[in-house]
């Protein structure tokens, strides 16, 4: 490789590329198998493989495994690798992107993009840690170009040497801050998952904060050569745009924010037709400030992939305040309806609803019928929809509504009485009961039914294998006091923006709530520069708190550490024309689940689960508990537990899943449910598989990252095959 350094331009990458291609390439391997993330462009997460079948999957053994050598407590690995030829590429838990040879693990090559600076001034500790999913891929005549998120940014890196394309955008990489139509510098914009190849575009969405001060989440398309934006599509409509009158406040558009595309895309080619699901708008738990149904969030849009227009659109939860993200992009599937071959769309949701569309047309295959739900009570202010759209068809492939009888029976009866208690203070009886100050029940919940993995789809049998969570969580609203943000101490001031920008996620007593840390300690682990430096750049799932004046982030800093002299500085808030518009008069106290006092969910099991739905005929084929707690495995309780990161289904018959918080992977029969195989990773494989061909012989690699439900971080790829 030192005579490629040596080399400039078109003459360094023709030569890196044939070098890299007579080491890695073979002639009778074509097909990997795994060339984008999800499989393929349907999004289906199914290969045609049958190396590895129900017979033999007994016999798999570890081939290799890769470590990174960069996890550490703060870090995960969510990613669906893509394997090209003979290369595998993946992303470390530091965002550093990589290749290895698919069948040996063998590292050819790393970027990094915190030691890349090139042409870009990158103030100490700017950059931000966030879980990444995965990589899109371009393969034009003689290149490869690989495009992936980091730190904001969108980077364009050759496949063939791991060096970027500084011809692309800004020396080989996009601030996605720019281009959105309005200031976002100060915001914390991501990408997570990979964005999506049509001809020369690579179209891409984002994940933005969930507080009331958010970057839109507008879609967005990209040359791929240069890096110039060619199209943007305003989640929250502008004025004149299809879609404005949603909102009842005509000056929304200029603040709200999310509405994003962060869980991918897919694409039928042939049509032209890219497909996006988006989530809902901010502030997630109360909509007051967004009256009206909120187009275009929460919906699964249909938009021409090459001029970004809008063909069609479905809102699957009208002026969402529960947090209802489409989890996943939809799947293209091809089902039976009345003797007739139908090219659809199959769409899951947290709810654990799936959606089924004739995919040019937006129409409902099966009835979706606007259903009555609870309106009261609600918060001063807010404004629910009377009705939400409920599909008629598939059935549901998780519990929807949980009662007393439903409440866990596994632990002693000390511990169930005060579960029944508090059960017993709730808003509950419907999935669309409204936040309220005494605690609303949320299930499925935040993180369930389906999730970011999202299902596989097996063309032959017009199945779909989803993997769903059912633990119930609890939302709870308090009032602001916005007004005490404009006293002159830290303590007093600094309590206020905690609330308004902390609270949803670290809870009220700062004692973390879900998959957020406590900050109880943080004062002790953090000096108050490390401190401004979280707020600055954000780090993993903490957004950047840049839209807040240097006196407010001192002020946050002093009531975490309870110091009322920590930040020196008298407070002095710093006054904005937009103030109104963010000062809300509620919110959420965090992310809680609804658990026994021994750590369990609050109902009976199974808390984890895969499926199989038959979209021709709408059943539930099979249904069986994913993962297990070991403990309770000793009495014969295979409970399931939480999950992330999706299936695979192949050729061979088998159904192939890690996801479990048990550190397992395992493989069942697609066609009965049963498991036929599973073996231990070194931490939770939070991940979907990848599973390709290499010279003849078939491989599933599985990213074992950990970092969720109290797992330690992981920095492995472990890979199998058959001796």
């Amino acid at each position: 490789m030192h005579l490629i350094r040596l080399l400039t331009g078109t003459s360094r990458v023709f030569i890196a590329s044939l070098i890299f291609t007579a080491c890695n390439q073979h002639p009778s391997n074509a097909d990997s198998g795994w060339e984008i993330y999800g499989a393929n462009k349907s999004n289906n997460r199914y290969v045609n493989l049958r190396q590895i079948d129900t017979t033999n999957v007994q016999q798999l053994t570890i081939a290799w495994t890769y470590h990174s050598n960069d996890a550490d407590s703060n870090t995960q690995i969510q990613v669906n690798p893509v394997v090209i030829d003979t290369v595998l590429y993946g992303i470390s838990p530091k965002l550093k992107l990589f290749a290895l040879h698919a069948a040996t693990g063998k590292q050819l090559w790393v970027y990094d993009p915190v030691a890349d600076s090139v042409g870009e001034y990158r103030p100490e500790g700017s950059f931000a840690i966030n879980a990444s999913r995965g990589l899109a891929v371009y393969k034009g005549k003689g290149e490869r170009r690989l495009f992936y998120s980091a730190n904001g940014k969108l980077y364009c890196i050759n496949g063939f040497t791991g060096e970027p394309f500084r011809d692309f955008g800004d020396h080989g990489r996009i601030d996605l801050h720019q281009g959105l139509g309005r200031k976002a510098d100060d915001l914390y914009v991501a990408g997570t998952t990979p964005g999506i190849i049509y001809k020369d575009l690579i179209i891409v969405g984002m994940r933005v904060a969930e507080e009331s001060v958010a970057a839109p989440g507008h879609i967005r398309a990209y040359d791929v050569h240069s890096g110039k934006q060619q199209w943007i599509f305003h989640t929250i409509p502008q004025p004149g745009e299809a879609g404005f009158e949603t909102w009842q406040d005509s000056t929304a558009y200029r603040y709200v924010g999310g509405a994003n595309c962060w869980a991918g895309f897919s694409l039928d080619e042939e049509k032209g037709i890219v497909f996006a699901p988006t989530g809902s708008a901010v502030y997630d738990f109360y909509g007051g400030k967004r009256k009206g149904e909120n187009l275009y969030a929460n919906c699964v849009l249909a938009l021409d992939a090459g001029t970004g227009k809008r063909v069609w659109h479905f809102q699957t939860m009208h002026h969402d305040v529960w947090d209802r993200d489409l989890p996943s992009a939809p799947v293209l599937v091809n089902i039976t309806k009345d003797g007739k071959q139908v090219e659809a769309l199959a769409q899951v949701s947290k709810t654990g609803f799936i959606y089924l569309f004739d995919r040019a047309t937006g129409v409902p295959v099966y009835p979706i019928p606007e259903i009555a739900v609870p309106v009261s009570p609600v918060l001063d202010g807010e404004q629910l929809s009377p009705t939400q759209p409920i599909p008629s068809f598939p059935k549901p492939f998780t519990r929807q509504v949980i009662t007393a009888a439903d409440l866990n029976r596994l632990v002693p009866d000390s511990s169930f009485r005060k579960i029944a208690a508090q059960y017993d203070t709730l808003q509950k009886g419907n999935m669309f009961m409204a936040p309220s100050r005494s605690g609303t029940l949320i299930f499925p919940g935040f993180d369930g039914g389906a999730e970011w993995g999202g299902p596989a789809y097996d063309p032959e049998t017009a199945i779909l294998y989803v993997n769903a969570n059912e633990v119930p969580w609890i939302l709870t609203m308090v009032d602001n006091n916005p007004g005490q943000s404009r006293k002159q101490d830290y303590m007093g001031a600094g309590n206020a923006l905690y609330k308004a920008n902390c609270m949803n996620c670290h809870g009220p007593d700062r004692k973390g709530s879900g998959n957020y840390p406590s900050l109880v300690d943080a004062g002790k682990k953090y000096p108050d520069a490390a401190m401004l430096r979280l707020l600055n750049t954000g780090r993993r799932m903490m957004p950047s708190f840049n839209h807040l004046s240097m006196e407010e982030k001192r002020a946050i800093i002093s009531f975490v550490r309870q110091d009322a002299k920590s930040g020196k500085l008298p407070f002095v808030p710093s006054p904005k024309a937009e103030d109104a518009f963010y000062q809300l008069p509620y919110n959420a106290t965090g992310y809680h689940k609804f658990k026994t006092p021994e750590g369990y969910p609050a109902i009976n099991p199974p808390w984890g689960t895969l499926n199989a739905v038959d979209l021709n005929t709408g059943e539930i084929r099979w249904r069986v508990p994913l993962g297990d707690y070991p403990e309770l495995k000793s009495k014969g309780i295979h409970s399931g537990t939480e999950n992330y990161g999706g299936p695979v289904v192949t050729a061979g018959g088998l159904v192939i899943i890690a996801a479990s918080s048990d550190r397992k992977i395992r493989a069942f029969h697609k066609g009965n449910g049963m498991m036929l195989w599973e073996a231990d990773l070194p931490a939770p494989g939070f991940a979907t598989p990848a599973v390709y061909q290499v010279n003849g012989k078939q491989y599933i690699t599985i990213a074992c990252g950990g970092g969720k439900l109290g797992k330690p971080g992981g920095d492995a790829y472990i890979t199998f095959a058959l001796p």
